[in-house]
C-alpha cells in the first residue's frame, strides 16, 4: 500500500500538468487552431497554441478573465475555473464580425486591417475548405468581390474595379508574379497557383504601386501558401492531409496530398495536387446561341465538321494540371527565420475555346487552336530577422527566380500549315523590406526592389501532312529585356488612439530593350529602348471613433510601365485586325480617391461600404495605326487592319462595394456582398465608350448554418445585364460568343444561380464535403467570357487528416 501511495505522489504532478494543457479546436472541423493568442490582462500573461493547438496554462491559475482569440474566430473569454470545467478543451466558432483581423498584403508587414486606409478582402482557410474551389480563379470569384472572366476551362482572368490582366497584380508569398509578357488581353496565370495549397488569399483594392510597383492599378491579389509548422517540443510533429474531389460538370477528378514534418528548428511541407478535366457541360436552360452544335475533328488528313451528339458539351475544353510545392523552414533562434520554397505547375495542352467558335464564310475559322502546356516554376528564399537595431526592428529579404513557359498553336480550317509560337520568361527579383517603430505613435516601412525579366520567343510553321518545319515570325522580339529598380517608404503616424495617418512614396525606374527581326516584316525600326522613371504616392487617414467603428479615406496614384507585350507583339486581336509593335510607348498613370466605413453592431452584425473614383491618364490602348504608311497588311493569309498599343486615351472608373454580415439565432449567419462599377474610355474622336474590363454589377449572398462537426451554406450568385450599347466596341464585334438581343445584336444577359455546399467532420481525421452548384441548371455565360459556365454541377470530396 505504501508503494502505491509513493507512486501516486510521484505521478500526480504529471497528471496535474497534463490537465493544465489547453487544446483549442475549430468548432466545425475539430482541427487544432495553431497560433491562437491566449492572454490574461490582469497578470499580463500571454502565450500561443502550438502545432497541435495546445498551450500550457499552468501560469494562468489565478486568472479570472482569460482571452482566447484567433483571426476569423469569435473571441472566447473564460476564467481558469471555467477552463477546468470544460476539461481544458475549447471549440472556437468561426466569425468575421470583428475589426481586429490581421493582414500582410497591404504593406508587406502584418498589420490590423482597421488601421489601414484601404479596402481589403481576405479569404481565410475555413472559407477555402467549405467552398472547395476548382482553381484559384474560382477561389477569388467565390469571394463575391472579384469578377472572373474565362476564355476556356483552363482559365480565369480576375477583374477588379474595372481593371484586369496587366493592370492588376498577382503575388505569391509576397513575390511579384506579373512578368514582361503579361498582356492586356485576358490572362490565365492565376490558375498556376494551387487552391489546395493556399493558406490564405488577400485582395487589396485600388492602386498598390507604392508597395508593389508597376501594374498595381486596380488592385493586388496576394496568395499565401502553406507554412511549415515547427514543433514546440522534442517530439517530431507530423501532420498530413489527403483529399479527393469529384465534380460532375467536367467529370473532374482531383487528388491532393500535403505533409508537414516539424522539428524544433526545422520544418518541411510537401504538397502535390493533380487534376483531370473532361469537356465542360453547360446548363439546359438559357440562350440557344451558347450551344455547341458542331466541332472539328481531323480524319484521313482532312478537317471534318462533326455534329455534336450533346450540344451542351463544349468541345474542346478538357485538360490536365499538376501542382507541386516543397517548403523548408529553418529557425535557428527567435531572431532569425529562414524559408526556401519551390513551386512547380504545368498543364496539358488545352483548347482556346472561344477561338473555336469563330467562323469564316460559313465554315469554322480554325481546324486547331490550342495552348501548349502553361508551365510555372519558382525558387524563393525568404529571410526574416527580428532585432531592435537602430535602423530596423524587423527585416525581410525575398530572393526569387521564376520561369514561365507558354505556347500557342493554330491552324486554319483544312489548311496544312500550323503556326507554333513559343515563349519563355526568366524573371529574377530581390526585395529587401524594413520596419521600424518609434514608440506607439510612429512607424516606418521602407525597402528596395529589383526585378529582371528576360524574354525568349520563337516560332515555326509545320506542314502537318509531311512534318516539315519552316521559320515563322515570333510573337515577341527574342532576347528582349524588361528590368525594374525601385525604392519606397511608407510612414504611419498615430497622434491619438482614434486616428492613424499614412503616407507613402515610391520611385521606380523601368528599362526595356528589344531588337526586332526584319526577316518577315519590314519594320521601320530595328530596336526599342525605353528608360522611364515613375513617382507614385499615397496619403490616407483612418478614424476609429470607437472599437466598433472604422472610417477611412485615401488618395493614391498607380502606374503601369510598358512591357514587352505592349511594345513588341504581333498578333491578331480580333477578326480582320492585326496588332504591330510600337516602340514609342510611355507609362500610364492612375489617380484614385476612396472613402469607406465599417461598423460592428453589438458583435452580431457588421456593415462595410467603400466608394471610389479612378482616373487613368495616358492609357495604353489598342488603336488604328500606320505600318510603313499603310493602314492594312497581309497577316495569316488575309488583309488585316493595322493597330498598335498607344498612349492615346484617358479613362475613368467609379463605383462602390458594400457588404453585410449578420449573426442570426440558432446558429445561422447571413452574409452578402455587392459590387457596382462603371467605366468609360476615350475614343479617337473624343467620344467615350464603355471600358472592356468594367464588369456589370455583381454579388453573392450566403445563408450558413453551423453546429459541431457540420457547416452548410445555401447561396446565390448574381450578375447584371450588359446591353449591346454598353458593351465595349471590341466586345460588340464578338457576336460568336455572346447571346443575341431582340435586334440580333450581341449582349451579355443578366443571370443568377442558387447553390448549396456542406461539410461534415465524420471523425477528427475524416471530413466529407458535398455541394450542388447551379441548382436550376441555368445556361449562362459571365460577361466577356468565351466559355459558357458549368451547368448543374455535383461536387463531392473526402479529406483525411492525420
Amino acid at each position: 500500500m505504501k508503494h502505491l501511495f509513493l507512486i501516486y505522489c510521484l505521478l500526480a504532478p504529471t497528471f496535474l500538468i497534463n490537465a493544465q494543457i489547453l487544446t483549442v479546436k475549430d468548432r466545425v472541423t475539430h482541427q487544432p487552431i495553431v497560433m491562437a493568442n491566449i492572454y490574461c490582462s490582469i497578470q499580463k500573461l500571454t502565450t500561443v497554441t502550438d502545432a497541435k493547438g495546445q498551450a500550457d496554462m499552468s501560469d494562468f491559475t489565478n486568472c479570472t478573465k482569460i482571452h482566447i482569440s484567433f483571426v476569423g474566430y469569435r473571441e472566447e473569454i473564460l476564467s481558469y475555473q471555467q477552463l477546468q470545467d470544460r476539461k481544458f478543451l475549447i471549440y472556437m466558432e468561426e466569425s468575421a464580425i470583428s475589426l481586429d483581423e490581421l493582414v500582410i498584403s497591404a504593406t508587406r508587414w502584418q498589420q490590423k486591417k482597421k488601421e489601414l486606409p484601404n479596402k481589403i478582402t481576405s479569404i481565410p482557410p475555413q472559407a477555402i475548405t467549405l467552398q472547395n474551389p476548382q482553381t484559384t480563379a474560382d477561389l477569388l470569384g467565390q469571394s463575391g468581390e472579384v469578377y472572373i472572366q474565362k476564355s476556356q476551362l483552363g482559365g480565369g482572368s480576375p477583374m477588379i474595379r474595372g481593371f484586369a490582366t496587366n493592370r492588376v497584380l498577382l503575388a505569391v508569398d509576397g513575390v511579384r508574379m506579373n512578368n514582361a509578357i503579361f498582356r492586356s488581353g485576358n490572362l490565365q496565370n492565376v490558375i498556376s497557383l494551387d487552391a489546395f495549397a493556399t493558406e490564405r488569399a488577400d485582395v487589396v483594392f485600388g492602386p498598390g504601386s507604392v508597395i508593389y510597383g508597376s501594374d498595381a492599378i486596380g488592385g493586388v491579389m496576394n496568395f499565401n501558401t502553406l507554412t511549415p509548422i515547427l514543433s514546440s517540443t522534442d517530439t517530431t510533429h507530423v501532420k498530413s492531409n489527403t483529399l479527393f474531389r469529384y465534380a460532375s460538370a467536367a467529370h473532374e477528378k482531383t487528388y491532393h496530398l500535403d505533409v508537414n514534418i516539424g522539428l524544433q528548428k526545422w520544418a518541411f511541407v510537401t504538397s502535390v495536387t493533380g487534376s483531370d478535366y473532361d469537356d465542360l457541360l453547360m446548363g439546359s436552360h438559357g440562350p440557344e446561341e451558347y450551344l455547341r452544335p458542331e466541332y472539328v475533328e481531323r480524319f484521313n488528313d482532312e478537317d471534318v465538321i462533326m455534329q455534336n451528339a450533346d450540344p451542351q458539351r463544349q468541345v474542346p475544353t478538357g485538360y490536365d494540371q499538376l501542382n507541386l510545392m516543397q517548403k523548408i523552414r529553418f529557425k535557428p533562434t527567435e531572431a532569425w527565420d529562414l524559408s526556401y520554397d519551390f513551386h512547380y505547375s504545368t498543364t496539358s495542352d488545352y483548347g482556346r475555346y472561344d477561338r473555336h467558335l469563330r467562323t469564316k464564310k460559313g465554315l469554322p475559322r480554325y481546324g486547331e487552336w490550342y495552348y501548349g502546356p502553361q508551365e510555372w516554376m519558382m525558387n524563393h528564399l525568404n529571410i526574416l530577422h527580428h532585432a531592435g537595431t537602430r535602423y530596423y526592428d524587423e527585416m525581410s529579404i525575398h530572393l526569387a527566380h521564376q520561369l514561365f513557359k507558354e505556347s500557342r498553336h493554330n491552324r486554319n480550317f483544312n489548311a496544312p500549315d500550323k503556326t507554333n509560337q513559343y515563349e519563355k520568361v526568366n524573371a529574377s527579383s530581390l526585395n529587401v523590406d524594413f520596419k521600424k517603430h518609434w514608440g506607439t505613435m510612429h512607424k516606418l516601412m521602407y525597402g528596395i526592389e529589383m526585378v529582371l525579366n528576360q524574354v525568349n520567343s520563337s516560332a515555326n510553321e509545320t506542314d502537318i501532312t509531311n512534318g516539315q518545319k519552316a521559320n515563322a515570325p515570333s510573337r515577341y522580339p527574342d532576347n528582349s529585356r524588361w528590368d525594374s529598380y525601385a525604392a519606397y517608404l511608407t510612414y504611419f503616424y498615430r497622434p491619438t488612439e482614434k486616428i492613424t495617418l499614412q503616407s507613402g512614396m515610391r520611385y521606380n525606374q523601368v528599362v526595356l530593350d528589344a531588337d526586332f527581326d526584319n526577316t518577315f516584316y519590314p519594320f521601320p525600326f530595328s530596336n526599342a529602348h525605353i528608360n522611364n522613371g515613375a513617382l507614385t504616392g499615397s496619403l490616407g487617414c483612418v478614424y476609429n471613433p470607437s472599437p466598433s467603428w472604422q472610417l477611412y479615406t485615401n488618395l493614391s496614384t498607380g502606374f503601369r510601365a510598358p512591357n514587352i507585350d505592349d511594345v513588341g507583339k504581333i498578333f491578331d486581336s480580333e477578326p480582320g485586325a492585326v496588332v504591330v509593335p510600337n516602340p514609342d510607348l510611355k507609362p500610364e498613370y492612375s489617380y484614385n480617391a476612396e472613402i469607406g466605413l465599417t461598423k460592428v453592431i453589438s458583435k452580431v452584425a457588421k456593415i462595410d461600404m467603400a466608394a471610389y473614383y479612378t482616373y487613368l491618364d495616358d492609357a495604353m490602348v489598342r488603336r488604328d495605326f500606320l505600318f510603313n504608311g499603310n493602314d492594312s497588311i497581309m497577316y495569316d493569309g488575309e488583309t488585316s487592319r493595322v493597330q498598335a498599343i498607344q498612349n492615346a486615351a484617358s479613362a475613368y472608373v467609379y463605383g462602390f462595394q458594400a457588404g453585410i454580415e449578420i449573426k442570426l439565432p440558432d446558429n445561422f449567419e447571413l452574409t452578402s456582398r455587392f459590387n457596382y462599377q462603371k467605366g468609360e474610355e476615350e475614343l479617337d474622336n473624343g467620344d467615350t465608350a464603355p471600358m472592356r474590363h468594367a464588369a456589370p454589377w455583381f454579388g453573392i449572398t450566403h445563408l450558413t448554418y453551423s453546429i459541431h462537426r457540420l457547416k452548410a451554406d445555401l447561396y446565390a450568385v448574381y450578375n447584371g445585364e450588359v446591353s449591346n450599347e454598353n458593351l465595349a466596341p471590341s466586345e460588340q464585334k464578338k457576336d460568336y460568343m455572346y447571346a443575341l438581343d431582340a435586334n440580333k445584336k450581341p449582349y451579355s444577359p443578366a443571370w443568377h444561380t442558387f447553390n448549396i455546399k456542406a461539410m461534415y467532420q465524420v471523425r477528427d481525421y475524416l471530413m466529407i464535403s458535398a455541394g450542388i452548384e447551379n441548382l436550376a441548371d441555368k445556361r449562362y455565360c459571365p460577361y466577356s467570357s468565351g466559355i459558357v459556365a458549368p451547368g448543374r454541377n455535383y461536387i463531392v470530396s473526402l479529406k483525411a487528416s492525420f
